[in-house]
């Protein structure tokens, strides 16, 4: 049995509860009453994976039916990998430790670009066929992904029989159905794909094909098969009406995220220029305090976890959030359960938000200035001035905090030496402010963190036709940064750009990148998102043997008129609305957020109504 072979090794390995299951709240069923399996496969190692909120959902979802059986699978990591290789021990799901290959659909959750390696290990170890067009022409073994990074799904087409666009709650069990219809009349693979491919939300990429220009810029899109030209995303119109888990999966290991996540809204208001979640997750919605609370304590009760996450883009943005937090706290206070609340923002942030902050956490505050001068803020749509960072800071200071950890991109569109500067002279500003404040913590100086990320343009905002940074122009500016910082209160750290030139790259790829990826992969690429594991010569290697100039996706400018990758994927944002805020940009100007004004993206049509209608049926 694969259970023994699994158990002999267990041993030699770090974290072996990764790997055997059995957790509580784990969800086994009868095989024999089971018509259609689901292995949900995420693909980076059990720790992060179990951190994943989407994965609870589908989870818990699809298991509510008798005769669906979703299992989950996470990449191994290297240890256990060598020993599965070596032993023959194939990739297996955690509920009933069957090798997934014996499944009907193998699904991947795409939440970043540098885990596309993994996806294919994981079919290697699999033993299912990498490449879509080798797989049996029977319907079985539909290799599936979803998640954010699918709004460009083109450099892994090759590999993925269907890819589902937007939320998963409806769209996943109605593929499911149409699977389990078609299973029953002996129907076969190319067969269920035309049928899928008229779903709203399916993408079945060899429906497919692109022409090129001379240029290597995309000329044209067709389709064959009946499939639609442009595949619309599926969104989830009701949060308080759409199904949620009231219980989840306990690892007997510590995890990323080791606590309860309650979805509290979905989408932004924002419009920040260069953040794809902003409108790749439009329309705003959000949850009735009444159903967060009631998650709040069902999940708690149910789990035995001591501590609860508020999820989203922006909590402070909810409608509610004061008597939310109130009642919120005097359940968590009342069990001692702890309360998180990320995503604060700084221009809501109030003197009673943070009395209410303290009751919950003690660490310190975190902030998104993300540009180091007004102007640069301006550009990326932050809508948050110097004044208002100040502000949070002294409410901060005098409330008793003396740690603030501060957030910044560097390479953004039109940033210049000065803006850079501006981000060393924003930290000083901030520690002279402690030290100004007269009740400021006593016996303790301040603590100013600063982080830099690499700007990553990505599909689906604004920011999408803008060119990367090279990587000796982000070089320059981290030292700049590194010279411009005087004194020790500030600490500065920030990301290797190599890495985020390879993100870019698979982010605004095509479909010919397909094969690097395979021959990255080829040569020992994997957890390319792993600092210790990153080989980005190979990369570079793989690149040059497949012909791919990697500068044409990561430094260079794509043009309004260009037929990007993912034109043909409607996300509901227009592109035009993406021209528009992208010129907006240059000069300079900001757009308001969608509360204050409408700035006409384009989803309120979609959706045949306005995004905060006064009742849900109005939507």
């Amino acid at each position: 049995m694969l259970k023994d072979k699994i158990e002999k090794h267990l041993l030699e390995v770090q974290k072996p509860s990764r790997y055997i299951g059995g957790e509580v709240g784990s969800i086994i069923k009868d095989k024999s009453k089971v018509d259609v399996r689901f292995a949900f496969c995420f693909p980076d190692t059990y720790d992060i994976g179990m951190s994943h909120l989407g994965m609870k959902i589908l989870y818990s979802l699809t298991n509510e039916r008798e005769n669906y059986w979703c299992e989950r699978c996470f990449a191994p990591g290297l240890d256990f990998e060598e020993i599965m290789r070596a032993n023959d021990i194939p990739l297996y799901a955690l509920e009933s430790l069957d090798p997934i290959k014996d499944f009907d659909f193998i699904g991947f959750t795409m939440q970043y670009e540098l885990s596309y390696t993994n996806v294919l290990n994981m079919l290697d170890l699999a033993g299912i066929p990498i490449f879509a067009k080798d797989r049996t022409e029977e319907l079985t073994q539909i290799v599936v992904a979803g998640g954010p990074c699918v709004c460009n799904p083109e450099p892994l087409a090759d590999f993925f029989d269907l890819f589902i666009l937007g939320e998963g709650e409806e769209v996943n069990l109605e593929l499911m159905d149409l699977y389990h219809e078609m299973k029953q009349q002996g129907a076969k693979r190319i067969d269920f794909l035309r049928r899928a491919a008229q779903i709203q939300g399916i993408y079945v990429p060899q429906f497919y094909h692109f022409s090129y220009n001379e240029d290597g810029t995309i000329s044209g899109v067709t389709t064959t098969d009946g499939a639609p030209q442009t595949v619309k995303k599926r969104i989830i119109k009701d949060m308080d009406s759409v199904y949620y888990p009231d219980n989840f999966v306990v690892p007997f290991t510590e995890i990323v995220h080791d606590r309860v996540s309650v979805e509290v809204l979905r989408g932004c208001i924002r419009g920040c220029r260069f953040c794809q979640a902003g409108f790749i997750y439009r329309p705003f919605r959000e949850k009735s305090t009444d159903t967060i609370c009631k998650e709040t304590k069902a999940l708690c009760e149910n789990t035995g976890y001591d501590e609860v996450s508020l999820a989203s883009l922006s909590t402070s943005d909810h409608s509610d959030i004061d008597p939310m937090l109130t009642r919120l706290i005097d359940y968590t206070v009342g069990e001692r359960v702890n309360l998180s609340l990320p995503s604060l923002r700084v221009d809501n942030f109030s003197e009673a938000l943070l009395n209410k902050i303290k009751k919950v956490r003690k660490s310190g505050l975190t902030f998104a200035a993300e540009g180091g001068t007004q102007r640069l803020r301006d550009v990326i749509n932050k809508n948050v001035s110097e004044e208002e960072i100040m502000n949070t800071c002294r409410i901060a200071f005098e409330g008793g905090y003396s740690t603030v950890k501060l957030y910044f991109m560097m390479g953004l569109p039109t940033e210049t030496d000065e803006d850079i500067v501006g981000i060393a002279d924003l930290a000083q500003r901030i520690v002279d402010l402690f030290y100004s404040i007269e009740d400021r913590p006593k016996g303790r100086g301040v603590q100013v963190s600063v982080s830099c990320a690499t700007f990553v343009p990505k599909p689906f905002t604004p920011f999408q036709f803008e060119p990367q940074d090279t990587r000796e122009m982000i070089e320059h500016k981290q030292k700049l940064l590194l010279d411009s910082v005087k004194t020790k209160k500030v600490k500065v750290s920030y990301h290797d750009p190599n890495v985020s030139m390879l993100e870019v790259i698979l982010a605004k790829g095509d479909r010919r990148l397909c094969q690097s990826i395979y021959t990255a992969w080829k040569k020992g690429c994997k957890f390319d998102s792993w600092e210790e594991h990153y080989k980005f010569d190979k990369w570079l290697e793989a690149f040059a043997e497949c012909g791919i100039d990697p500068s044409f996706y990561a430094n260079r400018r794509f043009e309004y008129d260009e037929i990007l990758p993912w034109d043909h994927l409607d996300y509901y944002v227009t592109k035009e609305f993406l021209i528009r805020e992208n010129k907006t940009a240059r000069m300079s100007v900001t757009t308001p957020h969608c509360r204050l004004k409408c700035s006409a993206c384009g989803v309120s049509k979609e959706i045949g109504g306005p995004c905060f209608a006064k009742s849900k049926s109005d939507i």
